[in-house]
């Protein structure tokens, strides 16, 4: 049987005096995944990602977390306020609940100041609940 590499089908695989082979480890990164649409991964997961919408309280709603407000400025007491945190890249945002006595109401900007340094917009408010400890009648 003749064929066209007859000729150096039997000799030893060349090697370079000048440069070393390439270690197997390295040759594997040669045949990696090329990664064309950088960062398009990202974007589909951003989009993905799901948010909540505000939702808007009646006046009963607001005049009842009036009340919670002011009868806890008056105790001093403890409250877990729940409040809409918009998003910084998408429509929505979550709802989050921070536990904190009220230090400050800023009329002006419209928010409360917790003593922990949380400062949440009054718009923002969905509930708030007295924490109630022992000893203390609220």
């Amino acid at each position: 049987m003749s064929g066209t590499y007859d000729d150096i089908i039997n000799r030893p695989h060349p090697t370079s005096a000048r440069h070393p082979r390439m270690p197997i480890a390295d040759r594997a990164a040669i045949f990696s995944p090329f990664a064309a649409l950088v960062g398009h991964g990202a974007a589909i997961e951003e989009t993905a990602r799901l948010t909540d919408q505000r939702i808007e309280l009646t006046e009963e709603e607001k005049a009842l977390l009036d009340e919670k407000l002011r009868l806890l400025v008056e105790t001093g007491g403890v409250g877990a306020f729940t409040w809409f945190l918009p998003d910084e890249r998408k429509d929505g945002g979550a709802y989050v609940t921070n536990l904190g006595t009220v230090k400050k109401i800023d009329p002006l900007e419209g928010r409360i100041i917790l003593t922990n340094r949380t400062v949440i917009p009054i718009k923002d408010i969905l509930e708030i609940e007295i924490q109630v400890t022992p000893g203390q009648g609220l």
